[in-house]
């Protein structure tokens, strides 16, 4: 990284690759004929993270990753590497007994229940994730039971689920449902699309199975809205800046549609702000002393978050073979000016979404493109396909 940061020209990853290889002794692995086997990007991302996480422990990591100040507890909520800190999420899983009657605090449900009926409580349980999953599963024949063609329906897939429990009140194995929640957001978020699976292959005369590769097409935007995956704890305290954007929003409409200009009005705001400064100080530390103090929903995150992440980075895989094909990774352009100020952005056609730049990095060639080429990266031929997808807090 050191290297890339002094010089201008393309740096030979030779150093990098041997120490992968003798870090990661399966990354070594040879094909018949001598030449390196292919590498899952998912398990070489999975393994470097999880290294980093080994090595990067401790305040004074924490406090070179936030800006050199640390974040509370409270924030970080478990978190005690930089790794952790800034991709992990707490997920909250819940597991339910689908063959027993649940109580209630309710007096006239509780009338209605059996009083002799069976009562398995809730098993609550969290753990630290460090991406989400979209599982891709269904199709468009007839048979199929679902059919994901949205990365937000992949995920919810993945979150839920049954499973077989061995459950105390009936003495014996039963049917749970499972649930998922997040309960603590990163800065940075990533995303798996479950492009690969392992079939088995009875037929065949060794029976080792063979890895296939998933091509249908799943959509996914530049803004990607977390706020339906969260449990209701992280929900309340998104809810508060998602309905003052909401009011704002409305307000700046209603002005336009009443024919009042909103550029004038915010100029004048800004000409106000500037000829009393201390008089806005002061009202801001009012308006913070009064307004009640939210709960932390992660680290590092923007005032006011909302629950939106924006699409940064991508990483997609060309070809039919899951063995084989081609990595290359996308990642998005500086969009602000040399003052500081957005640029300012086209729209795709038919769409609200900015069409920003980015570049794609195919080996050592680097060549530009717009977010409306990320866009094309479902899936659902022989084109790259998104297999990993960064995002971060959108401010």
């Amino acid at each position: 990284m050191d290297s890339l940061d002094k010089s201008p020209n393309a740096i030979s990853p030779n150093n990098l690759v041997m120490s992968t290889k003798m870090s990661f002794p399966q990354m070594a692995q040879t094909g018949p004929g001598g030449a390196p086997m292919q590498q899952d990007a998912e398990e070489f991302y999975s393994s470097i993270m999880g290294v980093c996480a080994g090595e990067m422990r401790g305040d004074p990591s924490l406090k070179a990753a936030f800006g050199g100040e640390k974040p509370s507890g409270q924030h970080l909520d478990g978190a005690d590497n930089v790794i952790d800190a800034v991709f992990g999420l707490k997920m909250e899983e819940t597991l339910t007994c689908d063959e027993l009657t649940t109580t209630t605090t309710d007096k006239d449900d509780a009338m209605d229940t059996d009083a002799n009926a069976l009562v398995e409580p809730a098993v609550v349980s969290y753990d630290l994730h460090r991406k989400l999953v979209c599982n891709i599963q269904g199709g468009s024949d007839a048979s199929s039971q679902v059919n994901i063609t949205h990365i937000g329906e992949g995920i919810q897939l993945s979150l839920t689920g049954k499973l077989e429990k061995y459950s105390d009140a009936l003495g014996r194995n039963a049917q749970w449902t499972r649930s998922q929640k997040i309960a603590r957001l990163p800065p940075c978020l990533v995303v798996q699309f479950g492009r690969f699976y392992w079939k088995a292959t009875p037929d065949s005369q060794d029976h080792a199975g063979v890895k296939c590769k998933v091509m249908k097409p799943v959509g996914f935007q530049s803004v990607f809205d977390v706020y339906e995956f969260c449990n209701d704890k992280v929900r309340k305290v998104l809810k508060v800046a998602r309905d003052k954007a909401l009011a704002e929003e409305e307000d700046r409409v209603a002005k336009k549609l009443r024919g009042e200009d909103v550029e004038d009005d915010k100029k004048e705001d800004a000409k106000m702000e500037e000829d009393d400064e201390e008089a806005a100080a002061l009202q801001a530390a009012l308006a913070m002393s009064v307004e009640p103090e939210q709960a932390p929903v992660g680290p590092g995150l923007p005032h006011e978050f909302q629950g939106l992440y924006e699409l940064f980075a991508v990483v997609t895989h060309k070809g039919r073979d899951a063995d084989g094909g081609h990595y290359m990774g996308w990642v998005k352009a500086d969009n602000t000016a040399s003052n500081g100020s957005d640029k300012k952005r086209e729209k795709i056609a038919d769409s609200e979404e900015d069409n920003d730049d980015w570049f794609v990095f195919d080996d050592d060639e680097v060549s530009p493109c717009k977010t409306e080429d990320i866009l094309k990266l479902k899936g659902g031929g022989d084109w790259h396909m998104s297999y990993l997808n960064f995002y971060r807090a959108k401010k």
